[in-house]
């Protein structure tokens, strides 16, 4: 029924560059029951949102091709059928042929985020430097309404997607490739508010940490206990059955959040001057992120990528 559909549809285009919409459709067994130009106008409609669709199927079931291809299509076919639909309803008589040309231009530089590839690539190939300055509209403006919704290409998404982050900034790159479960220290001693300095002094004698989390019966964090905060209180022992956690605890300067990207955690150690800090799921307490972790995984990645 769409004959163009198959392969890259170069052929096709030409043939609407040229306004010759019918020719699309010789081998089609829809050829015979082309009666007037509105089915014409409908048939390429069509075309052009199946396309959309059978380029999806075709790359997502493992197929061969990428977006270069579908991409002048469609933007042929839209061209083509905005300057169609025009021409057929009366309106005006446009340059059926500029529109088929300047909306590859237009497709292009919105799919890719490359407005100048678009420009000059369109105006090369299609031998079009007349119309260089539609082109040059036209693929600014669609640049930046793809770029208002979508800030990267979809090439770059898909990139993000699989956590291969592309930066321009070196040290943000490397830093995004550091998984942030990864860096997560779970082996601090952990509090409850009504515990006893007692409690506290027995937990700091068996661990090797400076800070511990205090956690509500739901293990949600609540608060912080720093040695240095409280050294003076534990070499008073009429306090150890007097002062509980919650006495002496401290808010967190900064929480981070598990689901954090890496350069937002580094930029909240930087603010806080803060060497660990807690991390929490929904206010849960998971652990602790601590910013030497952090810096010898990214010489370790600096190390890969030399």
């Amino acid at each position: 029924m769409f004959p163009s559909l198959f392969g890259e549809g170069y052929e096709s285009i030409k043939l609407l560059a040229e306004v010759k919409p019918v020719d699309l459709f010789k081998e089609s067994i829809l050829n015979k029951i082309i009666t007037n130009q509105w089915f014409v106008f409908l048939l390429i409609t069509l075309t052009m949102l199946i396309k959309v669709l059978a380029t999806g199927i075709t790359l997502g079931s493992g197929g061969n091709g990428g977006n270069f291809a579908p991409s002048l299509f469609v933007g042929a076919y839209l061209g083509f059928v905005f300057a169609f639909f025009l021409k057929l309803s009366g309106f005006i008589d446009i340059p059926i042929s500029n529109f088929t040309i300047v909306a590859m231009a237009g497709i292009l530089s919105g799919v890719f985020h490359a407005p100048l590839t678009a420009i000059f690539l369109i105006a090369e190939i299609t031998g079009g430097y007349e119309l260089i300055i539609p082109l040059m509209i036209v693929s600014s403006i669609s640049y930046m309404i793809v770029k208002y919704f979508h800030p990267v290409s979809m090439e770059v998404k898909k990139l993000k997607e699989k956590g291969t982050i592309i930066s321009e900034d070196k040290d943000t790159s490397i830093l995004s490739r550091i998984d942030v479960d990864a860096v997560i220290e779970r082996d601090f001693a952990i509090l409850h508010p009504n515990d006893k300095l007692r409690a506290v002094i027995q937990q700091i004698k068996h661990t090797k940490r400076n800070t511990l989390a205090v956690v509500d019966k739901n293990n949600a964090l609540v608060g912080l206990i720093q040695l240095d905060s409280i050294r003076d209180d534990m070499f008073n022992s009429t306090l150890y059955d007097k002062v509980i956690t919650r006495d002496i605890m401290e808010k967190p300067s900064a929480k981070i959040e598990r689901n954090e990207d890496i350069v937002s955690i580094m930029k909240k150690f930087d603010e806080t001057g803060q060497w660990n800090l807690p991390v929490v799921d929904n206010g849960y307490y998971l652990g602790f992120i601590s910013k030497s972790n952090i810096l010898t995984r990214y010489r370790s990645e600096l190390l890969l990528s030399i």
